[in-house]
């Protein structure tokens, strides 16, 4: 039974999670949905609320943390905040499917944590912190000041890899997707 199961992807931003995430959303349609995470930052680019992220205003987000809405949340930079609304896993899980994850590194360990057996966590893991801030530079979506922010973090990231159940290297994406196919697969399967 999927219903109850967490399948969670962290890594830095920059790590290729995101793309991971949809390559496997394509290979098991019929098993999992992506849970769309809230956050109170702006938008970028062409992102689209509701698809993208659940956008609220400071106000709104925590309005929600007091009347204990999210499974989980954190302010990531100071003012913005991100997290999971309990509604949005219930409604995957309602499907009969399993919840996928591309989430930041500490909601990652927090789902973990709330969620131990019914839940795979894995570590995406850049080549190096000198590619990571060549694929953040090639997005062309956050300014110098917001890139040296998120290497920065990234750096204490990196320290977290031991906490999850496994981690995948992603210095070439085909290799790095196939191994995060068979382990959703294997984890999909168990009982």
């Amino acid at each position: 039974m999927l219903s109850g199961k967490l399948l969670i992807f962290s890594a830095p931003s920059g790590s290729g999670k995101t793309t991971i995430v949809r390559h496997l959303l394509k290979t098991y349609p019929d098993l999992i949905e992506f849970s769309i995470s809230a956050t109170s930052r702006p938008k970028r680019g062409v992102e689209e609320n509701g698809k993208d992220y659940y956008y609220m205003t400071q106000e709104e987000f925590k309005t929600k943390i007091a009347n204990k809405e999210f499974l989980e949340w954190e302010e990531v930079y100071a003012g913005t905040y991100y997290g999971t609304l309990r509604a949005e896993v219930e409604r995957i899980w309602a499907k009969g499917k399993a919840v996928i994850f591309d989430i930041d590194v500490e909601g990652g360990l927090n789902l973990k944590s709330q969620f131990k057996q019914n839940s795979l966590a894995i570590f995406v893991m850049p080549p190096s912190i000198k590619i990571l801030e060549e694929r953040l530079k090639s997005r062309q979506t956050d300014n110098a000041e917001s890139i040296a922010r998120r290497i920065s973090k990234a750096e204490n990231e990196l320290r977290t890899a031991e906490l999850f159940d496994v981690s995948i290297l992603n210095e070439k994406l085909e290799e790095a997707c196939a191994k995060a196919e068979r382990l959703a697969h294997d984890f999909l399967q168990q009982d």
